[in-house]
């Protein structure tokens, strides 16, 4: 079913309609999530609000880009719980390791350990960016999206988003710059 049926029939009230959309668009969420989050527990709960959030608000669509529309739902939780977490502060014992997504059989212990490093660098590389140069970098770098979609996620102009992006790609250069030894 195309995913314009499947929102007409989302915002009719059908739940089966928009189990279809979460399962197209739940990975993209959750990785952004994990990704402005940095720990899988709060990215999953940020997930859960972003799309119940857009099913209670399905109404409100009013066409354009599904995506962009949901990640911006998704951005908007991820800082809900930002904030949530800034009043209570505490330390998780279970951090995540952003692992690549690679066969261990197929690579040398060594090249495995030197890969996980390089992905905890960036992890904590994108976890150093202010949230606004973040959310630009993951959306367009990670996600994919254009311009004019990260525009309409960030609810900013086209400028904006070019600068984010342009300035958190030069902070994220500096701070892997500085750690030379982990880059291939």
């Amino acid at each position: 079913m195309e995913e314009g049926d499947l929102i007409l029939r989302s915002k009719d009230g059908d739940l089966d309609a928009f189990n279809q959309l979460v399962e197209k668009y739940q990975r993209q969420v959750y990785n952004l999530a994990l990704r402005m989050l940095g720990e899988a527990p709060a990215a999953e709960d940020a997930t859960q609000e972003a799309f119940l959030s857009a099913f209670r608000g399905i109404g409100k669509f009013r066409g354009g880009s599904f995506r962009a529309w949901l990640l911006r739902i998704a951005a908007n939780a991820c800082r809900d719980q930002q904030r949530f977490w800034r009043r209570r502060p505490t330390i998780s014992l279970d951090a995540l390791i952003l692992e690549p997504e690679v066969d261990r059989d197929a690579q040398s212990p060594e090249d495995y350990a030197v890969r996980r490093e390089l992905g905890e660098k960036i992890a904590n590389a994108l976890a150093a960016l202010p949230t606004d140069q973040r959310l630009a970098v993951i959306l367009y770098d990670i996600e994919g999206l254009s311009y004019e979609e990260i525009a309409r996620v960030m609810n900013s102009s086209l400028g904006t988003v070019r600068s984010r992006l342009s300035r958190g790609r030069a902070r994220l250069r500096l701070y892997l710059g500085q750690r030379m030894e982990l880059l291939p």
